[in-house]
């Protein structure tokens, strides 16, 4: 089957990835439609991770949560199943990474509670529309995402410094970017940061902590935002002793619009 000409809407593309068909990055997929991060923890995890989302809106939007054991969540998506929706996942040992299956059905657990985090990935379609280069979407990759000296505001275990997502624009794209995203708060809202890497703890932007590298040409500058990654260095640090969350890139397409996140 041609992958590519399957990705046509949010419900064809969760299939094609159950069926084990695509297992790439969803950048650029469904146009028009909310891609999430995940992350699924035991129910003794659970209210302690609430809290650090809420504490932490800009990196940690939370679009909503499932009961302990619920592989579904209606509201968000139809015939969805959380264990084999994504394209990659990333399975945690008491703080470690242990492996990043394609399918997760067989180490579910009853007592599981999924959060579902907005991304990037839905923010980028309103740049696109007004014109601005999207540079992991032009040359394909990944986009890049770095871990940060900025702190979180820590929750029971979880504590940690943000992670960010980047895209060089020029400076007059940027100014326009940080306008178009102020309208998205369930999407991470406006840049955090753009300009020196190195205010904000970078050494080298060419050497993300995860993605691909993107070309920055000449007279643009770096605009970094929030990443929903940001609870992976949490989880980290929290070592629960089972956790799994999307694989950086690799989200979970919903069937809700990105216009219905726009706040005016």
């Amino acid at each position: 089957m041609n992958a590519n000409a399957s990705l046509t809407t949010p419900d064809a593309i969760r299939a094609l990835i159950r069926s084990g068909e695509y297992s790439a990055n969803t950048s650029g997929l469904a146009p028009g439609f909310v891609q999430a991060n995940l992350v699924i923890l035991g129910q003794s995890y659970a209210y302690d991770f609430l809290r650090f989302c809420q504490l932490n809106p800009q990196a940690c939007p939370l679009l909503g949560q499932t009961d302990a054991g619920a592989v579904t969540l209606d509201a968000l998506a139809k015939n969805l199943d959380l264990r084999s929706d994504l394209p990659r996942y990333r399975v945690f040992e008491h703080g470690q990474l242990v492996s990043e299956p394609t399918d997760v059905s067989d180490i579910w657990r009853d007592d599981l509670v999924s959060f579902l985090i907005g991304c990037s990935f839905s923010f980028e379609e309103a740049l696109l529309a007004d014109d601005i280069d999207v540079r992991n979407i032009s040359e394909n990759k990944n986009v890049p995402m770095y871990v940060t000296n900025i702190p979180c505001q820590s929750a029971g275990p979880f504590a940690g410094n943000m992670v960010v997502s980047m895209r060089p624009m020029t400076p007059k794209d940027a100014i326009r970017a940080i306008q178009i995203c102020s309208r998205y708060p369930k999407v991470h809202g406006a840049p955090v940061h753009f300009g020196d890497p190195q205010a904000i703890g970078i050494a080298d932007i060419n050497a993300p902590e995860f993605g691909d590298a993107v070309t920055i040409k000449d007279g643009e500058v770096p605009v970094f935002w929030a990443c929903g990654v940001t609870p992976q260095v949490a989880i980290s640090n929290a070592r629960p002793d089972f956790c799994i969350t999307h694989s950086p890139g690799h989200m979970l397409v919903l069937d809700i619009k990105n216009t219905s996140l726009a706040t005016f």
